[in-house]
């Protein structure tokens, strides 16, 4: 039998933030570059009305602090089986990562371009390919 997922308090606000992206458009992969966008917009905007202004006025390290904190939660939804709270989290892991992104200058179409450059190259061969590090 299923486990019943968990209830939390923020569902009602992501239940909505669901609702609002479907009456934007479909859910396509380039929701993506959309929301790079939007966040790249909030640079240097008013931090009490934007999560994202907040985050990038405090800083690289509280954005890498805030995308291990997802990142950990969208595992934890994994291991625990919970599609629905993973698909929550992955999205949450997925903002923070467009986050750090825009914070490091780091525009969505290189990330696209190296993905491209590794399509059709295994796992392996790619990894193999990497310098070493003399440190590990």
């Amino acid at each position: 039998m299923a486990k019943p997922e968990k209830s939390r308090k923020n569902a009602p606000a992501k239940a909505a933030a669901s609702l609002k992206l479907e009456a934007v458009g479909p859910a396509t992969p380039d929701v993506l570059d959309r929301l790079f966008d939007v966040v790249e917009s909030r640079r240097g905007t008013d931090p009490s009305v934007s999560h994202s202004a907040r985050l990038l006025a405090r800083g690289r390290r509280k954005i890498a602090q805030k995308f291990g904190e997802e990142a950990v939660e969208c595992l934890i939804e994994a291991v625990a089986g919970n599609r629905g709270e993973l698909v929550s989290e992955s999205a949450d892991v997925l903002y923070h990562l467009i986050v750090m992104w825009v914070d490091a200058g780091v525009k969505p179409a290189e990330v696209w371009a190296e993905l491209l450059r590794r399509e059709g190259t295994s796992g392996v061969a790619e990894k193999a390919s990497r310098p070493r590090d003399p440190l590990a």
